[in-house]
């Protein structure tokens, strides 16, 4: 096992340890002329700069991007961020390590969640939805990415695995809102659900590191996932073709606006339903890494990191609380509290409540919108 993560790299540490080399970069200062060897070394738990100053030409040419290595350095604080300043690097051998050990991974059972995909395929009424749906996930050259692809670079369920939680955690919800708005066509959102991402499986490589493939740089998913999904439209005999139209649109119109990339606006009611609700999920995603990376953080710091996706930093609510209860000095107040409001005492209870199969809660998602009252209209 891996002795040591970034996550738990301290101040002074000395590390003796394998990452993942992520980014390799011989640099010259300007003002000095001196040179040294610029890497960004990478595993599970996040990313680290690391610097070596002497005898490192000749190492440079031994190993390089997306490699593994083995590395002897000394952690120091740079302009109050942590960094490695390396004193060895050694290529590993694929023998020496677990390829888990450096890409994160979604927490839930990756099979359990391909299982509930394809049960929700099954349900579909409408026959050529179904078809449809049934083609891709169910296609042997793409059922192996979609199980292992992330579902963006950094934003949202940037592990690997994500894009197929995405997806089912976008089912449950797509559930529960069909079941509120009546009106809309529920196979045919759930058709938007499947296939709007689609296209991350070749936008995206995640083989060792996660990074833009070359059709994902010239392209982007938008275009990548439509042209794999009107392929597959055009396979199935007789498909109708305002049908067709409509699945494209949502594909094409499920970022929301042009200024992030859809190339159309959401025009239907089902396509302003996929848009909202894929943005919340994404965000919400978003949000549980943010306060997942700040646990570890000392529990009187109550705001974590600023979050890239939401531009802005978060509070950390149970320490808030916590807080707020010691100076009122009332012990066990927010023990009390949780037990009363049925939140997790926690933040580890929470993701450990997450991390359950996702489809229980889409079943619970199913039971609990079937109680609803019907709205008037």
């Amino acid at each position: 096992m891996k002795p040591h993560y970034v996550a738990d790299l301290q101040d002074g540490q000395v590390v003796m340890s394998l990452f993942l080399v992520r980014e390799k970069e011989i640099r010259t200062s300007a003002r000095s002329g001196t040179s040294w060897l610029q890497l960004d070394l990478s595993d599970r738990t996040g990313t680290i700069s690391a610097k070596m100053w002497d005898n490192f030409a000749a190492l440079a040419e031994t190993f390089e991007c997306d490699d593994v290595v083995h590395i002897r350095a000394r952690v120091k604080l740079y302009n109050g961020q942590k960094e490695l300043t390396l004193e060895q690097i050694t290529p590993a051998a694929e023998r020496e390590y677990d390829l888990a050990d450096f890409l994160p991974h979604t927490k839930c059972n990756v099979e359990e969640l391909y299982a509930g995909l394809c049960a929700a395929i099954a349900q579909v009424k409408n026959p050529w939805l179904r078809r449809l749906l049934a083609s891709v996930a169910e296609d042997p050259a793409i059922v192996p990415k979609l199980k292992r692809a992330p579902a963006a670079m950094s934003m949202h369920h940037a592990f690997i695995g994500g894009l197929l939680e995405h997806v089912v955690s976008l089912i449950g919800l797509s559930r529960v809102v069909a079941a509120h708005y009546p009106e809309l066509d529920s196979d045919l959102l759930l058709a938007g659900v499947v296939l709007h991402d689609i296209g991350k499986i070749d936008e995206l490589q995640y083989a060792r590191g996660i990074g833009y493939t070359t059709e994902g740089r010239l392209l982007g998913h938008i275009m990548i996932g439509s042209a794999l999904v009107r392929a597959k439209i055009q396979a199935i005999p007789d498909f109708p073709a305002p049908l067709a139209t409509l699945v494209q649109h949502l594909i094409l119109s499920h970022h929301g606006t042009h200024e992030f990339g859809s190339p159309s606006l959401p025009q239907t009611r089902e396509a302003v339903a996929l848009h909202f609700l894929d943005d919340m999920d994404s965000k919400m995603a978003a949000i549980r890494a943010t306060l997942d990376s700040a646990s570890s953080a000392p529990a009187t710091e109550l705001w974590t990191e600023r979050n890239p996706s939401l531009r802005r930093a978060l509070l950390r609510m149970e320490e808030f609380l916590s807080a707020a209860d010691k100076e009122a000095s009332v012990p066990g107040a927010a023990k009390q509290a949780d037990s009363k409001s049925g939140a997790p005492a926690s933040d580890s209870a929470a993701k450990s409540a997450y991390a359950a199969p996702l489809f229980g809660a889409v079943r619970q998602a199913e039971d609990s919108a079937s109680k609803l009252p019907e709205t008037k209209k």
